[in-house]
């Protein structure tokens, strides 16, 4: 009975291979001109933002150079017055006007001699006294004073 069963019509028809429509193809197509798009403006937006931080880079380097240019202009201006020169003449030029008189301060010779003079008794030792061998040794390998004993 199990073949009776099975009757002709009960048999499973190949199955048909399903075409696609124009309107399918025509959404295919639409969808991948839409991906190809937003590839290129995610792309085009990246390379905008880089764009758009350089430019905020080479403002900045302006506005700072603008700012430099008008202090240099000033100093310019200031330097090429009669007031730098006369500045100039006086500090460094120790220049003078008609009718001033110069005056350039000398230290104290009442200082000096007693620095200076040494007194009769007390030989001048011209020259260190020399060190032993193993004090230059010892300044040689370790760069500084060697230990009292």
């Amino acid at each position: 009975m199990a073949a009776d069963q099975t009757s002709p019509n009960m048999r499973r028809a190949p199955r048909r291979i399903r075409q696609l429509s124009g309107v399918q193809i025509v959404f295919a197509v639409i969808l991948t001109v839409a991906l190809m798009l937003a590839v290129s403006f995610s792309g085009r937006i990246t390379a905008s933002r880089e764009l758009n931080r350089i430019h905020d880079k080479i403002v900045q380097e302006i506005d700072l150079l603008k700012t430099e240019q008008s202090e240099l202009l000033a100093r310019l201006e200031y330097v090429n017055s009669d007031a730098f020169v006369e500045a100039w003449a006086r500090s460094e030029g120790k220049m003078i006007r008609e009718n001033e008189v110069l005056i350039i301060p000398k230290p104290s010779t009442t200082l000096l001699q007693t620095v200076v003079t040494p007194e009769a008794n007390v030989p001048i030792q011209t020259s260190l006294p020399e060190p032993e061998k193993w004090e230059l040794w010892w300044q040689l390998f370790f760069d500084n004073e060697p230990p009292d004993f």
